[in-house]
């Protein structure tokens, strides 16, 4: 138990001796009581809104409420002082051993330390980066593959049994444009002079794909019609791509367990399944869209066509889940994909970009129409949204790379600078605001530089050790009560990551972990430059090897944070700085 689920599970006996007594009704819901820091750290060292959320099903006034409270929590050990602010909150103070008592904690909880069991028995599938399989993966690709995966270490984390999944768009025009790229370099390989036209895809990465088709078959497709080669070129471009997104993946740690294809998807009629099922409900109907708002196209005419009732869910317009010609719309497919995924688990979380916007309530809509019949209710589906990052060099557009066909590929960038350097910078912004990646500043050895200060800190804990052991100070456990309350203020902001840690995972927000790790080196890094005024405050001192050792259990503490917020990023914790 952290110091944070102890004094919940304290408040929570509180709360049960005052029912015992006849003060609170028995049956009250308590899922909606907190106990977190107060906003203003001179109200104390926890605060909890017991009284403000009970009182009223209570029928009682909230004030007498946490009073008579307050005189329980008083009896809590570890608790120094409990006040009554405002309309009834309660804050909490607690006595230096309680934070000393939860150095020891970190250090034995070690790795596991936030690890909860709060989504135990949830089985979440987080489909993140599905990039169009025509090429390498590029940095545009990049924040929504680094968010989704953090994001599904957070939330195992936090107890849920996680799917990392990737959708293959294998059904649409572009795969087919990706065939006909490929066919061009097949005859280039067999040695014609090709000229990539406008519309197919120029990269030099297919090269190879044609290279090793040409060395099977010869020149056998060379003129044959299209019809004839089309599907078997697709087949092994889209296989070619893929083994090339997975090795981009890789060089950022990132491993999907399932690979999902539009084309088996269709295949295996499941939109045709949705739609019946939607049919059903009365959620898809025949009709005709209203004309294109503005001039409307002369060759614009009305069709009838299978709508999906996304107006009765929030939608501007109902929308069409098949086209004129009997295909299936993008929306259509995706309904029927999101209906498969849902099949396998409790929630679902997408990762699109933000040009996607426009439609998460259709897919949202469309999610809970389907699952509206499950035992548990309509299973819900987070959409996060992730935009774009801007590539600078000294605050520079970076230049376009011809060989990938005009685009930074993420192999580049990660080979430049390091795939904790792109982890860690992915999240430091909230994945819905704009970020600019420059290369000089993300390998700056600055206070500015996120990725810098959080290793720093971590780095100059490993030396703490090296330098110790030189001035022979012996391991062991130290004597935590050396440690005094200015320098306890660093173990109170270490005891808040599990809730950092909760709190994200129920925001499906990975960049508050970054946040809260900066925050912790910078009091790391203050608490280190506090020992150039006072020496009793220096993490290594010589001649006193109690109070270095002291000293060094506080360090330690710190460090483990930063390596177990590190690991849930996907970031390799530093020993030395290079």
């Amino acid at each position: 138990m952290t110091l944070y689920t102890r004094f919940a599970a304290a408040i929570d006996a509180a709360l049960d001796a005052l029912t015992a007594a006849g003060t609170l009704p028995g049956g009250l819901d308590r899922r909606n009581v907190t106990v977190e820091p107060p906003r203003d750290a001179s109200h104390g060292d926890l605060a909890t809104n017991a009284a403000m959320v009970l009182a009223k099903p209570a029928g009682t006034n909230p004030r007498a409420l946490a009073t008579a409270l307050a005189g329980e929590l008083a009896k809590i050990a570890g608790v120094a002082g409990v006040d009554v602010a405002g309309p009834g909150f309660i804050n909490l103070r607690l006595d230096d051993d309680a934070w000393r008592d939860e150095l020891t904690a970190i250090a034995e909880a070690g790795a596991d330390y936030g690890r909860s069991d709060r989504n135990a028995g949830t089985t979440v599938n987080v489909e993140y980066v599905s990039a169009n399989p025509t090429g390498p993966m590029h940095m545009g690709h990049c924040r929504g593959a680094v968010v989704g995966d953090a994001l599904a270490t957070l939330l195992e984390f936090a107890g849920a049994r996680v799917t990392r999944e990737y959708y293959v768009n294998d059904a649409g025009a572009q795969v087919d444009v990706l065939a006909r790229s490929v066919h061009l370099r097949y005859r280039e390989a067999l040695g014609e002079t090709v000229a990539v036209p406008e519309g197919l895809y120029p990269g030099d990465y297919l090269v190879p794909v044609g290279q090793a088709l040409a060395a099977e078959y010869g020149d056998r497709y060379v003129a044959a019609p299209e019809a004839e080669w089309l599907a078997l070129f697709r087949t092994r471009a889209v296989a070619a791509m893929m083994d090339l997104i997975r090795a981009d993946l890789a060089l950022l740690g990132i491993h999907h367990q399932v690979f999902a294809s539009e084309a088996a998807v269709q295949a295996a009629g499941k939109p045709a399944a949705a739609e019946a099922e939607l049919r059903a409900r009365g959620l898809v109907y025949d009709g005709v869209l209203p004309p294109p708002k503005g001039e409307t196209p002369e060759d614009w005419e009305p069709v009838e066509l299978p709508l999906f009732r996304s107006t009765a869910f929030g939608d501007d317009q109902d929308r069409p889940i098949r086209k004129s010609d009997g295909s299936w719309t993008y929306f259509g497919a995706d309904l029927a994909y999101h209906f498969q995924k849902s099949q396998a688990a409790d929630q679902l979380i997408d990762i699109w970009g933000a040009d996607h916007a426009g439609t998460v309530k259709r897919i949202v809509a469309a999610v809970a129409a389907l699952t509206a019949n499950e035992p548990g209710g309509a299973k819900p589906l987070d959409v996060k949204l992730v935009q774009m990052v801007r590539l600078l060099r000294g605050g520079e557009p970076v230049k376009m790379s011809k060989r990938s066909g005009n685009f930074v590929t993420l192999a580049d960038v990660v080979t430049e600078v390091g795939k904790d350097v792109v982890r860690f910078t992915m999240l430091t912004r909230r994945s819905d605001a704009q970020m600019d990646f420059d290369f000089a500043k993300v390998v700056e050895a600055s206070k500015d530089n996120p990725v810098f200060y959080v290793q720093y800190a971590h780095a100059r804990i490993c030396s703490l050790h090296r330098r110790s052991a030189d001035a022979g100070v012996a391991g062991g456990a130290g004597d935590l009560s050396l440690l005094g309350t200015e320098s306890l203020t660093l173990a109170k902001l270490a005891a808040q990551f599990p809730r950092v840690v909760e709190t994200a995972a129920a925001a499906r927000e990975p960049h508050r972990i970054a946040f809260y790790l900066y925050d912790l080196a910078a009091a790391f890094h203050a608490e280190w430059n506090a020992g150039n005024d006072d020496v009793t405050r220096r993490f290594l001192q010589p001649d006193d090897h109690a109070a270095t050792r002291a000293r060094l259990a506080l360090a330690d503490a710190v460090g483990q944070i930063i390596r177990n917020g590190l690991a849930l990023m996907g970031v390799q914790a530093v020993a030395e700085m290079s």
